[in-house]
């Protein structure tokens, strides 16, 4: 079995940007409470106390939705 090439290499993690607010250009999905349209892709931002929570970029509107909503449980918003 081959040894990894990177075995010390540091995982990444995502962690969500705080925004004061979604950007002007920006345009909202419509069906969807959180996700927003921005530069071809799907981006949902999620008021958590008192400010956006970015997520991650996604290629579906119902990943962002999805990714949305655990922010909220998370945050119990």
């Amino acid at each position: 079995m081959k040894t990894f090439r990177h075995p010390n290499k540091a995982i990444i993690t995502y962690k969500p940007r705080v925004e004061p607010a979604p950007p002007e250009h920006a345009w909202r999905v419509e069906g969807f409470k959180d996700v927003y349209l921005l530069r071809g892709n799907y981006v949902a931002f999620v008021l958590v106390g008192s400010s956006f929570q970015r997520s991650p970029v996604f290629t579906l509107p119902e990943s962002a939705q999805r990714w949305a909503n655990q922010v909220r449980q998370e945050n119990d918003v």
